[in-house]
């Protein structure tokens, strides 16, 4: 892609708002890109912690293992986001795995040491870095208050609504999402089992609440899924 191709990237990503022509065209010329098919790893634990990216294409998971090798995933990164971002606030290695989902993933890959230097002159845009961090944190903890406080079925259900919600489409009076989740993954961000998720969207699907075949989840009714969370 040329750098104006990369600038037209740039503007469809909410955090770069503030940039100025010149400070566009600067991070367009440090933008590497990067495709790599399904399930490649971008980075993992131990990794130098240099670089952060910017998402183009596909879906990438932010996950952690346990000591048992039990995978849990933190989050997942959509189109016109960062990821990698814990460089910038001095972490040297990496302490998580980001890896592409099913399908290609398009990304463009940013030295921090040349990104911080934009972020000097421009103040705006270090506090749309520190509002990416907050909002992550913010996040994190409501995760954490689901674990506590919800039950496997609960948590299931709040992340199928949170995740329809963010990026489902509306058909009619329904919401329909495309994804690349399999039930594990599923387990793996909700801190339950395979067959934890398999049983509750069975019984979703039994009570007319979802539909869901391979890649596709349709709900029905987005309140009264709310509403058993």
């Amino acid at each position: 892609m040329d750098n104006q191709g990369k600038i037209d990237l740039i503007n469809e990503f909410a955090i770069f708002d503030h940039l100025n022509e010149n400070e566009k065209v600067q991070l367009a010329e440090m933008m590497e890109e990067y495709r790599l098919s399904r399930y490649s790893a971008i980075y993992q634990p131990g990794d130098v912690s240099d670089t952060i990216y910017l998402l183009s294409k596909g879906t990438i998971k932010i996950s952690t293992h346990n000591d048992e090798g039990k995978e849990v995933i933190k989050r997942l990164i959509h189109p016109e986001a960062i990821f990698g971002e814990r460089s910038l606030v001095g972490e040297a290695c990496r302490s998580e795995s980001a890896q592409a989902l099913k399908g290609e993933v398009v990304f463009y890959a940013v030295k921090v040491a040349a990104f911080q230097k934009i972020m000097i002159g421009n103040p705006a845009l270090s506090q749309e870095v520190l509002r990416l961090f907050g909002s992550r944190l913010i996040a994190a903890e409501d995760r954490l208050e689901n674990l506590i406080f919800k039950d496997a079925r609960g948590r299931i259900i709040e992340f199928l609504h949170e995740v329809v919600s963010l990026r489902g489409q509306r058909v009619g009076f329904e919401t329909l999402l495309k994804h690349s989740l399999t039930h594990q993954d599923i387990a793996n961000i909700t801190c339950t089992s395979r067959q934890t998720v398999t049983l509750v969207l069975n019984e979703l699907r039994k009570d007319n609440l979802i539909y869901f075949n391979r890649g596709r989840i349709l709900v029905r009714d987005m309140q009264q899924l709310r509403a058993i969370a």
